[in-house]
């Protein structure tokens, strides 16, 4: 039976051997992705503002809400009532795309604003069924 070794693990091609039940699981995409479940949801990247960060439409978006933003983080925010992913620039009070194509957003007094979390990675789908 061929074996293909991917990131350390080795996947059997053919069938399994009757030690591979006493095998330890693999890595988690829990433990590297999601550090507070309680306080992280996912969401699906919609358009294209953020490709120059690598977030393309339709990537799955981990966010985080423990997590206190920072400038320059990806967050995403309710403004106005609608969700938006970019970059946050409280320097000069503005979200940021990622995209030349986008304008800067300006923080408006008065306008509703909720940080509802920070984007910790994204998921890439290169096959959508």
């Amino acid at each position: 039976m061929k074996r293909v070794s991917l990131y350390g693990c080795s996947i059997a091609c053919g069938f399994p051997f009757p030690a591979d039940d006493h095998k330890e699981p693999g890595p988690s995409l829990d433990e590297h992705l999601i550090t507070n479940p309680a306080a992280t949801f996912m969401a699906r990247a919609n358009g294209d503002s953020m490709q120059g960060l690598g977030i393309f439409d339709r990537d799955l978006l981990i966010v985080d809400r423990s997590l206190e933003p920072v400038q320059g983080d990806v967050v995403v925010v309710a403004l106005d009532g609608q969700l938006v992913c970019k970059v946050l620039d409280r320097h000069r009070g503005r979200l940021l795309s990622a995209n030349s194509q986008y304008p800067p957003i300006p923080i408006r007094q008065g306008q509703e604003f909720i940080v509802e979390g920070v984007v910790k990675a994204s998921i890439r789908y290169h096959r959508l069924l």
